[in-house]
């Protein structure tokens, strides 16, 4: 019974063991970014974004007072060509850059190489827990960072309350199926009344404890966290569980460890833990509207004007991408967690 036992697991160390296990974890065996990879995040679409992310944080920097000594952290540094394009464009903003300890938070040690070699003429440190950081005013730049975690599911039928596992015995047969649970005891062991108005819970004990950790940074050392990720703002939780193959939706269950496995964000849960935690609160918009207040069809204009007809058309094509509102526009939100006293709210 006890050997049966070992192959039924949550569908979070599930989700952990096809991701992150240090021999067939996806994202320690392959680098899933850019055009051979199973997608494209948004500084790989345009450096149009990372340019207007690097200009939102210098302008954050002059908000808090232009400290002169500021962490810069990115969670989840992917291929590193988001940092390559902000440590680029913060050369014009020397000040600031002097100011600057820029850290890379990352995980998987194949893409810490990656990013080591992209990034090797610049001064990055890479680093392995949050709770390492020097105690200093500090921003979190969390692109696509949140939606990785693990989550847990649950759902309700009738009264009673199941968690979501996975039976793992035959890797190419694997089944979920459901095991009845104490929701109240789960309650008391996250601190947080999670069922209230709930038929169904997706829910990231990693992810969430990384937004109280790094919430606790910035309302101690007044700085901030800007998260820019897929998910929704509806209080009513839903099944967003999916897995990409080869640049496809696939089963979860198959492909085991080849496949990214991956759920929107709930944005109105992080609105309510921020608000539990107390003294920082929360600013929202999507990432259309954010990067448009930006100023980032401006900064296209500017850029076309010397640009053939083939390049100019590429540049718009990856610019509606960004920012439609049938693609990465809408879909993808912009959450700012700052402290209670700091009105800044460029591009929300």
């Amino acid at each position: 019974m006890k050997t049966e036992k070992k192959f039924n697991i949550p569908l979070d160390k599930f989700i952990e063991f096809s991701l992150y296990n240090k021999k067939f974890g996806y994202y320690m065996k392959k680098n899933p970014f850019g055009k051979k990879g199973d997608f494209i995040t948004s500084p790989n679409i345009s450096r149009l974004f990372s340019e207007i992310i690097a200009v939102w944080i210098v302008s954050f920097w002059k908000n808090i007072g232009s400290p002169k000594s500021f962490n810069l952290i990115e969670l989840g540094a992917g291929n590193g060509e988001m940092m390559k394009v902000l440590i680029e464009s913060f050369k014009k903003f020397p000040v600031f850059l002097k100011s600057s300890n820029i850290y890379i938070h990352e995980k998987s040690p194949r893409l810490i190489k990656i990013q080591k070699k992209k990034l090797k003429k610049d001064k990055i440190i890479w680093l392995r827990k949050i709770k390492n950081l020097s105690k200093r005013p500090s921003l979190f730049i969390a692109n696509e960072f949140f939606d990785s975690m693990a989550i847990k599911q649950f759902i309700k039928l009738d009264k009673y309350w199941f968690e979501r596992f996975v039976n793992i015995k035959d890797k190419k047969n694997a089944f979920f199926f459901d095991k009845k649970i104490n929701m109240g005891n789960f309650e008391k062991k996250i601190n947080f009344k999670i069922s209230n108005n709930q038929n169904f819970i997706e829910y990231s004990e990693s992810g969430i404890n990384y937004l109280k950790d790094i919430s606790k940074i910035v309302k101690k050392y007044k700085g901030g966290l800007l998260i820019i990720d897929y998910g929704y703002f509806d209080q009513k939780m839903k099944n967003t569980l999916q897995s990409i193959y080869n640049q496809n939706f696939s089963n979860i269950l198959k492909n085991i460890g080849n496949s990214d496995i991956t759920h929107n964000i709930n944005f109105y849960l992080f609105k309510e833990i921020v608000k539990k935690i107390g003294g920082i609160n929360q600013i929202t918009t999507t990432q259309g509207n954010f990067l448009t207040k930006m100023g980032i069809k401006q900064r296209a204009e500017i850029i076309s004007k010397n640009l053939t007809f083939l390049k100019k058309a590429d540049l718009y094509y990856r610019l509606k991408r960004l920012v439609d509102k049938e693609q990465m526009g809408k879909l993808f939100k912009v959450m700012l967690i700052k402290n209670y006293e700091n009105t800044f709210n460029l591009g929300f």
